[in-house]
C-alpha cells in the first residue's frame, strides 16, 4: 500500500489490526512492539506502519494529519538495525520513504513470521512478556496460553489428529461407528471402507493411532477426532468436559443477565453425527413455523421460520470449524427475533472472502468424516448456500462475525422477512436523507439486532471496507447511529431518533405475539410469490430501489440548484469529480453567503460524499476563517450547518 492509501484508510477506519500510525521521531520501543505484534499474529499476514502522521484529537473533525519526518533515511536505518538486533530472530521489514503534501513519511511493511520462527520476542525481556500479539488495533503482551498457540502452530499435524492421553478404545461407542457406516452407505453404497473392520475404518479416518509412549507402547489409542466423532458421552465428559452444545432460549431480543429473567437451556453432549441431529431437532422444536398447502395436497406442510438447509449448514459449520483446543461449548441462542450460533475459534478464512470457493480447515480429520456422510462440504460452499437459501425465503441475510481477539465466530439468522411492507413504510420516514439501498438494509438490521459493525455491513451489501465505513459514518452524521469504540473494534448502535421513528413500525416479537408471526409466515409460505407482489420493485429488485433512490437524489439536487442564482447554479453544475479544490472551495463560500447549508446538502450539490466534503472542503475553509459552524458548541450535531464569515459580518 502507498502512503496516501494508508492515510485514507486511517481517516476512514482509524487504526486497525492491519495498520498503525505513529509520529515516530525515533525508532523507539512503541514502533518495535508493533513490529513484533504484526510478525507474530497467526493468520494476519503481517501489517503496515505509517510513520510521520499524528491524530489531531482536539480538532472539530478528529483525523490523521501529516506531520512529517525530519530525517527519514536515518530513521529507516535505525528501524532496520533494531529489527535485526533486538529480537530473537531478525525481522526483515520493508521500508520506503514517500511524500504527502510535501512532507516525508515512512511506510513500513512487516511480514508475518514463519510458524517455525514464532514467537518473535525481545531478547532482553524473554518469554512470555517479551512477545506480543496484534489484537484488534492494540499490541498485547503474550501469556503462556498465547505461547501454546505459537508452539502448536509449528506442528505439521492438526490438533484433531493428536492423541487423547486419558482415552482408550473402550471409550468409543460401537453404535456411533455403526451410525457412521449407515450414513456412509447412504452417501456411497460402494465405498470400499464399508467392508473393512472397525479398527481399519477408524485408522483410515485418523480416529485412532498407535501411541509409542503410553503405558502400553504401540497400543491403539483414540485421537481428538476419534473421540469427537465416536466417543461415549461419559468419555466426552471426562476428557473434554466443555465440548458440548448449549441450546439457550432467551426472552426478548437481547441478552440480559438478570436473576428475574431466567433463560431456558439444554445441554447436549454426544458423538458429532448424533449431536448434529439432536441440536437440529432442538432448534426445529422451538422455532416458529409457517405452513404451505400445495395444490392437490390434502395436508399442509409445516415450514420452520428459518429454512431447514440453513439450520443444518449452520450447525455443521459450527461443529466442524470450532476450535477444539478451546475449552468452551458451542452456544445456540434463540432470541425472539433471531437465532445466534457462537462457536470458539475465529474463522481461518478472511471474513471478506467468506462464501468464496475454497475452505481452510482447522479440523481436517473431522471435516473429512462429515464430508463422507454428506453432512458437510469442504469446498467453502456452506456460507453461500445459507445466503442463497435465506434470500429465496425472503429473509434477512445471515450475518457472520469473526472475532480474532476473543477467538470466537458468531453467526446470526433472523426470522425477520427482509424489506417487507412494514420495512418499506418505516424507511419512508427517512426519505429526506436520500438513503442508498445498502444504507436502508443497514437500518433494518440495526433496528433488529441492536448493533452493527463494518464487517456486518459488508456482509449485507457486498462492498469493501472503505465503502462500508463511509456509509456507516454517513448514517452516524445523520443522527441515526451512535459510534462506539475505536479502530477495528468500532461498532454502531441506534440513536433515540432512529428508535423513536421506528417505534410504530417495529414488527411484533415472538415473545409478545408468536402466533401472529407464525400466521404471517404461514400466509407467505402458501403463496411465496405474494411476498414479491407485496413488496413490489423495492424488495424483490434492489436495482429498482437504487433507481428510485437515484431519482430522488437527482430531484433533490435539482431543487437545491434552483435556490441558487443562475450564474452560480451553472458554475456548480459544471463542477466535475476532478475539479481543482480551490475553485470548489470558492464556490462553497459563495453558496454559504446565501443561507446556512448542511454538509449533506452541499454534498448533494457537488455530487460527493458528505464525509469527503467535510474533510476536503469545509474543514480547510473553517481553518482559513472563511466558514463557521452554526452550532460551534456541538460540532457533531446532526443538524449542523455552515455559513460564510463574510455574510455574518
Amino acid at each position: 500500500m502507498t502512503a496516501l492509501e494508508l492515510l485514507e484508510s486511517l481517516n476512514l477506519l482509524d487504526e486497525n489490526e492491519h495498520i498503525e500510525a505513529k509520529r515516530a521521531s525515533e525508532a523507539g520501543k512503541s514502533i518495535l512492539e508493533t513490529i513484533c505484534a504484526f510478525a507474530n499474529e497467526p493468520g494476519l499476514g503481517g501489517g503496515w506502519l505509517l510513520l510521520g502522521v499524528v491524530r489531531e484529537e482536539m480538532a472539530l473533525f478528529p483525523a490523521y494529519e501529516v506531520e512529517g519526518i525530519a530525517q527519514p533515511e536515518k530513521l529507516g536505518t535505525e528501524i532496520a538495525t533494531q529489527c535485526r538486533n533486538t529480537f530473537n530472530q531478525p525481522v526483515r521489514v520493508e521500508i520506503n520513504t514517500e511524500t504527502i503534501h510535501g512532507k516525508a513519511v515512512l511506510v513500513v511493511h512487516v511480514p508475518e513470521a514463519q510458524p517455525q520462527d514464532k514467537p518473535i520476542f525481545f531478547k532482553a525481556q524473554g518469554l512470555p512478556k517479551g512477545a506480543l500479539r496484534r489484537i484488534s488495533s492494540t499490541d498485547q503482551h503474550c501469556t503462556d496460553d498465547d505461547l501454546a498457540v505459537f508452539y502448536q502452530g509449528r506442528q505439521t499435524e492438526s490438533f484433531d489428529s493428536t492423541l487423547v492421553a486419558d482415552a482408550a478404545l473402550d471409550d468409543l461407542l460401537p453404535e456411533a461407528i455403526a451410525d457412521y457406516r449407515q450414513s456412509r452407505a447412504e452417501a456411497n453404497p460402494d465405498a470400499e471402507e464399508l467392508r473393512w473392520s472397525d479398527e481399519d475404518l477408524l485408522q483410515s479416518l485418523g480416529c485412532i493411532r498407535r501411541n509409542p509412549q503410553g503405558p502400553n507402547p504401540g497400543a491403539w489409542q483414540p485421537t481428538v477426532a476419534g473421540l469427537m466423532l465416536f466417543g461415549k458421552p461419559v468419555a466426552l465428559r471426562r476428557c473434554f468436559p466443555m465440548m458440548r452444545v448449549d441450546y439457550i432460549r432467551v426472552p426478548g431480543r437481547e441478552w440480559v443477565p438478570h436473576p428475574d429473567r431466567r433463560f431456558d437451556t439444554i445441554d447436549l453432549r454426544d458423538p458429532l453425527l448424533r449431536l448434529v441431529r439432536r441440536a437440529q431437532a432442538a432448534i426445529l422444536d422451538d422455532l416458529p413455523k409457517g405452513f404451505a398447502l400445495e395444490e392437490g395436497d390434502l395436508q399442509r406442510h409445516d415450514k420452520p421460520a428459518i429454512p431447514l438447509r440453513v439450520i443444518r449448514e449452520a450447525l455443521v459449520n459450527a461443529l466442524m470449524h470450532r476450535s477444539y483446543r478451546s475449552h468452551s461449548p458451542v452456544q445456540i441462542i434463540r432470541y425472539a427475533n433471531r437465532l445466534e450460533i457462537r462457536n470458539p475459534g475465529f474463522s481461518l478464512k478472511s471474513q471478506d472472502h467468506l462464501g468464496e470457493p475454497g475452505s481452510q480447515l482447522r479440523n481436517p480429520k473431522i471435516a473429512a468424516a462429515l464430508y463422507d456422510t454428506r453432512l458437510a462440504e469442504t469446498k467453502g460452499s456452506g456460507i453461500r448456500v445459507m445466503r442463497e437459501s435465506m434470500e429465496r425465503a425472503g429473509l434477512t441475510p445471515p450475518l457472520f462475525e469473526s472475532d480474532r481477539g476473543n477467538d470466537q465466530f458468531v453467526a446470526r439468522y433472523f426470522f425477520h422477512h427482509f424489506l417487507g411492507a412494514e420495512d418499506i413504510a418505516w424507511l419512508a420516514q427517512f426519505k429526506d436523507l436520500l438513503l442508498s439501498v445498502d444504507e436502508a438494509k443497514a437500518l433494518i438490521v440495526v433496528r433488529e439486532a441492536g448493533a452493527l459493525n463494518n464487517g456486518t455491513y459488508r456482509e449485507l451489501s457486498k462492498v469493501d471496507t472503505l465503502t462500508a465505513s463511509q456509509s456507516l459514518r454517513r448514517l452516524r452524521d445523520a443522527g441515526l447511529l451512535t459510534q462506539k469504540g475505536r479502530g477495528s473494534a468500532t461498532y454502531y448502535v441506534p440513536t433515540e431518533r432512529l428508535l423513536d421513528k421506528g417505534l410504530s413500525g417495529n414488527p411484533p416479537t415472538l415473545s409478545s405475539n408468536p402466533d401472529g408471526l407464525s400466521t404471517k409466515l404461514g400466509a407467505l409460505s402458501t403463496n411465496p410469490d405474494g411476498l414479491s407482489t407485496k413488496l413490489g420493485a423495492l424488495s424483490t429488485n434492489p436495482d429498482g430501489l437504487s433507481s428510485k433512490l437515484g431519482d430522488m437524489h437527482a430531484a433533490q439536487r435539482k431543487a437545491l440548484l434552483n435556490e441558487l442564482p443562475g450564474a452560480l447554479a451553472a458554475k456548480i453544475g459544471a463542477i466535475g469529480q476532478r475539479h481543482p479544490p480551490g475553485e470548489v472551495c470558492d464556490a462553497i463560500v459563495e453558496i454559504c453567503r446565501l443561507r446556512d447549508w448542511r454538509a449533506e446538502e452541499l454534498a448533494t450539490l457537488l455530487q460527493r460524499h458528505s464525509r469527503y466534503v467535510r474533510n476536503n472542503y469545509l474543514r480547510p475553509l473553517m481553518r482559513d476563517g472563511r466558514l463557521t459552524m452554526t452550532n460551534s458548541d456541538e460540532p457533531h450535531d446532526p443538524q449542523q450547518a455552515y455559513r460564510a464569515v463574510e455574510a455574518m459580518k
